[in-house]
């Protein structure tokens, strides 16, 4: 049965990477239906929104998205749309795979780790108070309910995909209530899957970890702003936002985006690399059952990558949008 998904083509270069990954889904015989929204600033100066309330419904309806980066204006009052778009939708877990690929050239090799980041609390809650004219603090929030959900999603993903090892990312020696609790937690639960190695680490030395042996880490679970991050860091381990696929999910809705900014230098350029909202499109088609068609699309784009002779600017090449993706086309038809 055709699933229908809602897409929104976002801001500065969203609808050229949009646009190019719906013809690669296309070609690869995706068995999707498309339904397509403008959203972004552009959007909101024609009707006051940044996302139309039709979008809104379609992704109520369809329950799955397929998201490009949408800007959010800084210093004008707005909340990050992401953010507000996790909390609506309660997608309590971003899930960020970060893998190396042996076709590209980057310093460090063989990484393959999965970043469960916690979505819905923690700073990102937004609550600020002014104090007094020097003084501004900010709330941050961790419940047992959020806590136990995604540290449990990241012990059922570890069993489900044979991950050896989950490490708990944290700062309970300083903030021993917030992060006491979720590191407590992360140790109750741990008792759950045996199998599993389960350790913990302090945040800082986490990202010094992570610089100098990256090889020791599988999956980690963290509360949001460690998430945030982390998942930063882990992508710049495999060349950069522009390769790292992600999606956020919840109980009943899923929206897979590319993580990284809507690029309004090079907009309209067409350089734009759409690897990152491929490979989130790819993990899409995993979930919902399409499990030979990501295969296929993921074989050809590695294809383009051995080759070399078809890359966007960000790896390294000369070619444009439409050269990078003709090329995995063509390997496609192959």
């Amino acid at each position: 049965m055709t699933q229908t998904i809602t897409v929104f083509r976002g801001d500065g270069i969203g609808p050229e990477i949009t646009d190019a990954v719906l013809t690669i889904l296309q070609e690869a015989k995706a068995d999707l239906a498309f339904e397509i929204f403008d959203v972004g600033e552009a959007v909101y100066h024609k009707t006051g929104f940044f996302i139309p309330e039709n979008g809104l419904e379609s992704f109520r309806q369809n329950k799955i998205l397929l998201k490009s980066p949408i800007t959010t204006p800084i210093g004008k009052g707005f909340r990050s749309l992401n953010v507000t778009l996790r909390n609506q939708f309660d997608l309590w877990a971003n899930i960020r795979p970060a893998k190396s690929n042996p076709c590209l050239d980057t310093l460090y090799k063989n990484i393959d780790i999965v970043t469960f980041r916690e979505n819905t609390e923690d700073l990102y809650i937004g609550e600020e108070k002014k104090i007094d004219e020097d003084t501004v603090i900010a709330i941050k929030k961790i419940t047992r309910t959020a806590s136990q959900r995604i540290i449990r999603a990241a012990f059922e993903y570890c069993r489900r995909h044979h991950r050896k090892k989950c490490t708990c990312v944290h700062k309970a020696n300083i903030l021993k209530q917030t992060d006491g609790l979720f590191l407590s937690l992360f140790q109750e639960i741990a008792k759950d899957y045996p199998e599993i190695q389960a350790n913990d680490l302090i945040v800082d030395n986490t990202c010094m970890q992570l610089v100098m042996h990256p090889q020791q880490f599988d999956v980690m679970v963290m509360p949001n702003l460690y998430g945030d991050i982390i998942s930063d860091l882990t992508s710049g381990l495999i060349g950069g936002l522009g390769l790292l696929p992600s999606c956020n999910k919840g109980d009943e809705y899923a929206m897979y985006e590319a993580v990284h900014g809507s690029a309004p230098d090079i907009a309209g350029k067409g350089i734009a690399n759409p690897t990152a909202l491929l490979l989130s499109s790819c993990m899409m088609l995993d979930d919902i059952g399409q499990i030979k068609t990501a295969k296929t699309i993921r074989t050809a784009l590695d294809q383009v990558f051995s080759k070399k002779q078809a890359l966007t600017p960000d790896l390294g090449g000369q070619a444009s949008t439409k050269e990078f993706v003709e090329a995995i086309l063509q390997e496609i038809r192959r």
